[in-house]
């Protein structure tokens, strides 16, 4: 069970706090083994709203192994970020810093917070775009990014502003619980997988999921779910209940991708985790469905 606790700062922005939250609710209920604590330096906090939220748990003398730690933002945070009770905070993650693996999620200005407690020094973060010059000034020794929805670095994590915090959630179902949960979840919330030019291309796993055709959901999810096998057009739109030509038009128009191309893409990031796992180039290749490393390598070339 990996516990979540959600740090909400004087005059939270509610949906800072709201959106990572339920997708992490989600993602317990789908698979995903989350248990997720709200605490504060004071019992209750103010939101954006004006709808106080009460019962907050009080900031712990100490966290689990493998905790994540997410610091939501605040509406005028240059004030809200004053007051005593965030300075408590600051001062209570920075009291947190050698807890053994511990992961931290600034969402937007919250991580002006994760970074006044030194959290991001020797790491790359980033904010909201208003933001980016206080969090600059707060972690001078941070590589600061722009024009990121999300960044990651090691166990840091930052989000740009307010919705952005969903879309880092996600990443994070994903690596801390499994690509396809995080796909349910976005499926769930009608929400997509969004990143910035700058940013790695999405997971295969995750990626040209963002349509709501169901039929075609259907066929990716059989792919997913055995990458190795070959899945002959026809056969897979059987499954599907659509003719082998208009699976292939809907892989084409909805998913931007044609289905060959699709299966190949989710073999390759296979064999990647299988040579990451200490399989030989041969041997990562057929585990993954490729009857050679040379017809690997070929598929690669034609991928890239």
């Amino acid at each position: 069970m990996r516990d979540i606790y959600f740090v909400l700062s004087p005059s939270l922005l509610l949906l800072d706090l709201a959106g990572p939250a339920d997708a992490f609710r989600l993602a317990g209920q789908l698979g995903g083994e989350f248990r997720l604590h709200y605490v504060g330096a004071s019992a209750e906090v103010g939101t954006s709203l004006g709808l106080p939220l009460g019962g907050l748990a009080p900031l712990p003398d100490a966290l689990p192994e493998g905790a994540v730690v997410v610091a939501t933002g605040a509406t005028r945070s240059i004030d809200a970020y004053a007051t005593p009770e965030a300075r408590r905070i600051v001062r209570w993650l920075a009291g947190q810093r050698g807890g053994a693996g511990l992961r931290w999620v600034g969402i937007c200005s919250g991580s002006l917070l994760l970074a006044e407690a030194g959290l991001f020094d020797g790491r790359a973060c980033t904010s909201h775009h208003t933001l980016l010059g206080r969090l600059r000034e707060l972690a001078p020794a941070a590589r600061v990014q722009e024009n990121r929805v999300f960044v990651s670095d090691g166990p840091c994590h930052s989000s740009a502003g307010i919705t952005a915090g969903i879309d880092l959630a996600l990443h994070l179902i994903a690596e801390l619980a499994d690509p396809a949960v995080a796909r349910e979840v976005a499926r769930h919330m009608v929400v997509y997988f969004r990143r910035s030019p700058q940013d790695p291309e999405l997971s295969p796993w995750l990626a040209w999921r963002n349509h709501l055709h169901p039929a075609l959901h259907k066929a990716q999810d059989l792919i997913c779910a055995d990458p190795v096998r070959d899945w002959p057009l026809d056969e897979l739109a059987g499954k599907v209940h659509v003719s082998a030509r208009h699976l292939s038009r809907l892989f084409r128009d909805q998913a931007g991708i044609s289905a060959h191309d699709y299966h190949r893409a989710l073999r390759l990031a296979l064999a990647d985790q299988w040579r990451s796992a200490g399989l030989s180039k041969e041997k990562a290749a057929l585990s993954a469905g490729f009857s050679s490393a040379r017809q690997m390598s070929r598929a690669a070339a034609a991928h890239d």
